[in-house]
């Protein structure tokens, strides 16, 4: 018997995931930000689109996708630290925004591009329900 819960999108979240990050990341949780699956390879997690996370366009607000990213991006970048390491935390984070989204969900799918001792690199793709890509997000992480 799976735990696993249908989403509002139809992915199968991972509630134990969603969980936890929601009790270490309360904005995350205050956002609505789903985690679907978490490997040290690949995690994958989703917000639902909101009026009330909108710009006065109808448009899913810019800052709402790169918290979604960053939330992603650090569990992958927590599924990959070096043995002994405490946590890890963003110091850089760039991201290319190429399409709104204005129903539906926003959903980014991180994955490591390095790995080392001091500095994780996360590249997390943010793509709409019909798998657009709606932004690319290069963020590294501080080793604790």
């Amino acid at each position: 018997m799976s735990s696993d819960t249908e989403s509002v999108s139809g992915s199968v979240a991972d509630p134990a995931a969603t969980a936890s990050l929601h009790q270490t990341v309360p904005f995350a949780a205050h956002l609505g930000i789903e985690v679907v699956s978490a490997t040290p390879a690949e995690v994958t997690g989703s917000v639902a689109w909101q009026e009330s996370l909108c710009t006065a366009g109808g448009a899913l607000n810019g800052g709402v996708i790169m918290a979604l990213a960053d939330n992603v991006g650090a569990l992958c970048a927590f599924l990959n630290l070096p043995q002994g390491s405490k946590g890890t935390t963003t110091i850089e984070s760039k991201t290319n925004f190429l399409r709104a989204v204005r129903s539906g969900h926003a959903t980014a799918i991180a994955r490591p591009l390095h790995v080392g001792r001091r500095i994780i690199v996360v590249e997390s793709d943010v793509v709409d329900d019909e798998k657009r890509l709606v932004a690319r997000v290069t963020q590294s992480q501080a080793v604790l």
